[in-house]
């Protein structure tokens, strides 16, 4: 019923402004206007990942929900979990409009956004007042993805600035480093520059949770999530950085400036950051040299070019625990929760495998040495 409602109203949300189409989506989900996850979980899906119950690896990506407006709704939808933001300390407009292109013979968007967001305050007011209504029972598992400002005089201030203000309402924390559309972020990555951020980000981690031991529940997990533009010779180096200050896990990939799948698109010269399902090879291919250089011992978060449950096993198979998809809902629908969660399922039931986790990194070698480009 949902799919075929979505089928109808497709043509008139991809006529829209892509930036009104979405606005047009977060206001039906307010609404309550979305699929319900039927039935119970699957015990084969669900898994502990630092400390945390997660019903299932299937997550919304950083982008989506940008000021939490919809953690609730999204995952009544059947989502393992959800990752809110990137949220700045003060509200910031972004970059000028037009921002968003979509390549739709592609199942690509091309976005120069900008972190865009209403800041700290707005979206930790909202977050607050949804896991009063929720309850522990029933919250679910929402991160928090912080960033920068723009313009802001000490960039990694602001990181500490918004673990120290989402402390009480997160599940986890990703460290968005590696977004191509805030001048000069990227640089956050370099060895250096990464070990100082990682020192004071870790430093006021253990203040807030009163010296406690990593697995202690007050001890709110560090992801770093990295772009897919890192040269590879460069990546050891970062993956050491992140592995020696304790990080609880790494999230393999943001978007991409590269144009790979899309040079005949008349909006390939577009500026901005590339994601949907031509970035799905190359943030595959980094994901399994990552778990490589971890020796699998680091939780992976999979992203980049998720529309199909084959697709989020391809991930899985190459080292992630998690996976998380955006770009592929706007071409896929508010359905496509349901569709990838009944299609691990039927990979489990069809392989016999006994849980999802037992895929994690199975074919990591076979990605990393690029002898495989799509899902099998």
């Amino acid at each position: 019923m949902m799919r075929g409602l979505f089928d109808l109203a497709r043509p008139f949300m991809l006529a829209l402004d892509p930036e009104r189409a979405h606005e047009l989506g977060l206001r039906a989900l307010e609404a309550g206007l979305h699929p319900r996850a039927e039935g119970g979980g699957d015990p084969r899906l669900a898994l502990k990942v630092w400390g945390l119950d997660f019903p299932n690896p299937l997550g919304v990506a950083a982008g989506f929900d940008k000021n939490a407006r919809v953690p609730g709704p999204l995952l009544a939808m059947g989502f393992g979990f959800v990752e809110i933001g990137t949220v700045t300390p003060r509200p910031q407009p972004g970059n000028p409009r037009p921002r968003i292109v979509r390549l739709i013979a592609e199942r690509a968007v091309i976005n120069r956004l900008g972190f865009n967001n209403e800041g700290h305050a707005a979206a930790l007011a909202r977050l607050q007042a949804w896991r009063r209504r929720a309850g522990d029972a029933g919250a679910g598992i929402v991160g928090v993805n912080i960033g920068a400002g723009r313009d802001s005089p000490d960039r990694v201030a602001d990181y500490v600035a918004g673990l120290r203000a989402f402390w009480d309402v997160a599940d986890y924390f990703t460290v968005n480093i590696s977004s191509p559309n805030t001048p000069g972020l990227r640089e956050l990555q370099a060895p250096e520059a990464l070990d100082a951020l990682l020192a004071r980000l870790m430093e006021a981690r253990r203040a807030l949770a009163g010296g406690a031991e990593a697995q202690d529940s007050r001890v709110r997990p560090i992801v770093v999530k990295l772009s897919p533009d890192i040269e590879d010779a460069d990546l050891p180096a970062i993956v050491a950085v992140i592995r020696a200050h304790g990080t609880d896990g790494i999230c393999i990939s943001n978007t991409t400036l590269a144009r790979d799948g899309v040079a005949a698109s008349p909006f390939a010269s577009e500026s901005g950051g590339l994601s949907g399902r031509p970035l799905f090879a190359r943030s595959t291919r980094m994901l399994a040299r990552v778990w490589q250089l971890t020796e699998g011992r680091v939780p992976l978060i999979g992203v980049g070019g998720i529309d199909s449950a084959a697709r989020a096993i391809a991930k899985i198979e190459a080292g992630a625990s998690l996976v998380q998809l955006y770009t592929g809902m706007i071409y896929e629908g508010p359905g496509l929760a349901a569709r990838i969660i009944s299609g691990l399922r039927a990979h489990l039931d069809r392989t016999g495998a006994a849980h999802l986790r037992t895929l994690v990194g199975t074919r990591a070698d076979a990605w990393a040495a690029g002898e495989i480009d799509t899902p099998s």
